[in-house]
């Protein structure tokens, strides 16, 4: 049974139309992610999952119950804020324990949910504490603790850890990773962060003007990508969009030409583009599939080396990010340290076509095409 049923959701303010027919469905125990730029409408979405929000239409199911006329106390779900939202004049256990007290929880009861919550979140030394006296990751932590004291069967996050510094947010990510595998609890993550959306969630809906994009498993959403929008939006650095002519290649099938200050060369494609055969597409290539040549590979189908001018190197630590031009366009490859090439000069670069996307280059949609058979 679905956990959370969305079904063509809309939301308007006026003339102004924020979300466009919202369809998603997740299982129990699932973990979504909602992910898209600023204004494309998740933090909509999700107060009006919360009933914070009345969608203009559409319905919300969460279990096998239309919540649409449920005010937020009765739909069963626990929301974690951006702003902590903690009461300041309360100590760390009372913060937790306001919501048990508000429902009359038996108070033999509401002290062993205190025991079990301070100890999965590490914050039993914290619990006489007020929130001025607790970093931001502890008062995040107390935020998450206020929740699962509900044991709803819906979490909602709210951009939770964007007020943290980045080396905190890697570890509290990491932490609410480990508490989903523990308690295989339901959640709806909203974040703009895509490396939030990829590491958590076991499906992505990624959003963009009201309208989800694409929604899958990260997988699908990384490798998979369903327009040009969504392959831009999920990676880091971002996919490479390089314009391009279909041309014959000369085993079997077809290629695009590449042109650079150095010459032509042709990359071969690993499906018929027979259709586009003159006409020009987008190619969409990840820079880890733009790297320094390994010779063992050179003879796997869709795998070439061409040499290509480097006009900037990156270190990153782990590898570094050269970046060349193509078609007239920025490319960015992802080369080992030690194989970067020298800013003016030229170095050997492999291109892996096996995962390389095409896209129309006027609308974005993606181009899909029978892949041919190996020779």
């Amino acid at each position: 049974m679905s956990a959370l049923t969305i079904r063509n959701v809309k939301k308007s303010f006026g003339n102004t139309h924020i979300l466009k027919g919202i369809n998603l469905s997740i299982e129990a125990g699932r973990f979504l992610t909602l992910v898209g730029p600023s204004g494309c409408g998740k933090s909509t979405l999700l107060n009006i999952i919360a009933g914070l929000e009345s969608p203009s239409s559409g319905e919300i199911l969460i279990g096998d119950r239309n919540v649409n006329q449920l005010s937020p106390k009765d739909r069963d779900i626990a929301m974690v804020f951006q702003s902590y939202a903690l009461y300041p004049n309360m100590n760390v256990r009372k913060n937790i324990l306001f919501g048990l007290e508000i429902r009359k929880v038996p108070k033999a009861e509401q002290a062993a949910i205190v025991d079990r919550i301070a100890r999965m979140l590490q914050i039993e030394n914290l619990l006489d504490r007020k929130p001025a006296q607790l970093s931001g990751g502890q008062r995040q932590r107390v935020a998450m603790g206020r929740a699962l004291a509900r044991d709803p069967k819906l979490f909602l996050f709210d951009e939770p850890l964007s007020n943290l510094d980045a080396k905190l947010r890697v570890s509290m990510r990491a932490e609410i990773k480990q508490l989903h595998q523990r308690l295989k609890t339901t959640i709806v993550y909203v974040t703009h962060d895509q490396i939030e959306a990829m590491t958590l969630g076991d499906y992505i809906a990624v959003l963009n003007n009201g309208e989800v994009q694409q929604f899958g498993t990260p997988d699908a959403i990384y490798n998979d990508p369903a327009n040009r929008f969504v392959a831009d939006f999920i990676g880091s650095p971002p996919m490479n969009f390089i314009p391009c002519e279909v041309v014959g290649s000369s085993s079997q099938g077809f290629g695009v030409k590449m042109t650079h200050e150095g010459g032509d060369f042709v990359l071969e494609a690993s499906g018929d583009l027979k259709p586009w055969l003159g006409k020009h597409v987008v190619l969409g290539i990840r820079p880890e599939q733009i790297t320094h040549v390994v010779t063992s590979r050179l003879d796997e189908r869709g795998v070439s080396g061409h040499a290509c001018p480097v006009h900037l190197c990156e270190p990153t630590g782990p590898d570094t990010l050269v970046t060349t031009s193509i078609n007239q366009t920025k490319v960015l490859a992802r080369v080992r340290p030690d194989t970067a090439g020298t800013p003016g000069q030229s170095m050997d670069l492999m291109f892996d076509m096996n995962k390389a996307v095409f896209f129309d280059p006027t609308t974005g949609e993606r181009l899909r095409f029978q892949l041919l058979k190996a020779a």
